[in-house]
């Protein structure tokens, strides 16, 4: 039976198209009824067929023309409900925002895309206001993880949609953020690749904020490569320039102090079983204490959340008029948090942070940082919608790792490295400091199959 298309990798559905083996409308068309014909209807907030359509005939009539853009022209893509699309209100996984203007124009990034000849099919549920590591939405329903067999389980979030609409087979790429963790921490529960680039290194024009210090944008998607195309297309660039590594050993150093704290011993097993793998093909492995990791929780329980305190700015006049009460309420507990941070509290966070950046910047060096990217699986849906007390403890065990890279500005690829309990996906998080994406991209293709195995 042949793959559907929206189960290829971009490199397979790209060889396709490219060659004239299939054309861009059939496979629009395709991957938008496999879209309708999916049983979870809270994978996407809105299909694009109009769009969608129009864009995969122009595409047709380039390559047909001897035309074509590239790599991604007549790819499908989904977008997270977070980026500007033309003549559509920007939701942002709320029901507040539904009557808002529609956007003049697209996104800075769907336009890039656009420009690389790529078929915008829909948009992607997702945690309201992107504040929650979860994926449970109240308003649009919480999009269930494909590999949950056994009982509904959490997507992850706050790119939930975008993570389960590429697991599931729908699109073979969706566009993400990340604040806390929000694209590695779905690409890790749903057994799929996540690219987190560097704070700034994506314009953010028309992306939809949660916290301007620590918001970053990248793709989930099936293979490193994928996220290393899409990449250069985010940036403006006709053709990826990230060139592959040469077979010398990756430098690596796993943290020993924070990341392990609390993790499952599936998780544990799975991770170690990989960092086995890399020694064995010659990586050099060294264990040591990142001071910075320590440092960052006691900040927060001293100061508060950065993130906190910038998204009750965000959402600071909504909190105090009636569309408070149309908000998912963990959103709205976990927003006012933010109005006891004070000015000085903020300030020295920001002071810390910078800190902490030059620190462990001259501790880790050129070297990589791996880790469990979620410590645990994807845990039951029912159990978190039911009691707020486990929802929040929860919420901030799936961030405890993810989040400590935001602080430090770094970008990371989480890549499956196994399973763990209920055979449900594993993510390994192999990272970088700020400015590094070059540096890590090339690393995380060159031992993507064998951190996978």
């Amino acid at each position: 039976m042949t793959k559907p298309y929206g189960a290829m990798s971009i490199a397979e559905l790209s060889a396709l198209i490219q060659t004239g083996t299939v054309d861009p409308v059939a496979v629009t068309e395709a991957v938008l009824a496999g879209i309708e014909a999916y049983p979870d209807k809270a994978v996407f907030i809105s299909l694009l067929k109009d769009r969608a359509l129009a864009e995969a005939e122009a595409s047709s009539k380039r390559l047909k023309d001897g035309r074509s853009l590239g790599l991604l022209d007549g790819i499908p893509i989904a977008w997270k409900d977070l980026f500007d699309v033309e003549g559509l209100p920007t939701t942002a996984g709320s029901k507040v925002l539904k009557k808002a203007e529609p956007a003049r124009k697209d996104a800075a990034i769907v336009d890039l895309l656009k420009q690389a000849g790529m078929v915008a099919v829909g948009r992607t549920n997702m945690s309201e206001f992107a504040f929650s590591g979860i994926g449970i939405n109240p308003h649009y329903g919480t999009p269930r993880n494909p590999h949950g067999k056994d009982v509904p389980r959490i997507p992850g979030g706050s790119s939930s949609g975008s993570a389960v609409a590429v697991a599931a087979g729908l699109v073979p790429v969706a566009m993400g953020t990340d604040t806390g963790g929000s694209i590695r921490i779905p690409s890790a529960l749903n057994g799929i690749v996540g690219y987190k680039a560097t704070r700034g290194r994506h314009a953010m024009d028309g992306v939809y904020p949660l916290a301007t210090s620590l918001d970053s944008l990248g793709p989930l998607c099936r293979t490193v490569q994928d996220a290393v195309w899409i990449d250069a297309a985010m940036r403006g660039l006709a053709a990826p320039q990230t060139a592959r590594r040469s077979q010398e050993p990756l430098d690596i150093v796993i943290p020993t102090n924070i990341v392990f704290d609390g993790a499952e011993p599936g998780v544990v097993t799975a991770f170690e079983a990989a960092i086995g793998r890399l020694e064995r093909a010659g990586a050099r492995i060294t264990r040591i204490t990142i001071p910075a990791f320590d440092e960052i929780p006691a900040l927060m329980a001293k100061r508060g959340a950065l993130v906190t305190a910038e998204a009750f700015a965000l959402h600071r006049q909504r909190l105090s008029g009636p569309e408070a009460a149309e908000m998912d309420h963990r959103v709205v507990a976990r927003t006012r948090l933010g109005e006891k941070i004070s000015m000085p509290d903020y300030i020295a966070i920001l002071e810390t942070k910078a800190r902490l950046i030059a620190e462990t910047e001259a501790l880790i060096g050129d070297r990589f940082v791996a880790m469990p990217s979620v410590a645990h699986v994807a845990p039951p849906i029912e159990a978190l919608e039911k009691d707020d007390e486990l929802f929040f403890a929860t919420n901030g065990k799936t961030l405890g790792n993810t989040a400590l890279g935001n602080f430090l500005d770094w970008c990371g690829v989480s890549i499956p490295c196994g399973t763990g309990d209920a055979d449900m996906p594993v993510g390994f998080l192999l990272s970088a400091g700020a400015n590094h994406d070059e540096a890590l991209l090339q690393a995380a293709m060159s031992c993507e199959e064998t951190v996978r195995g």
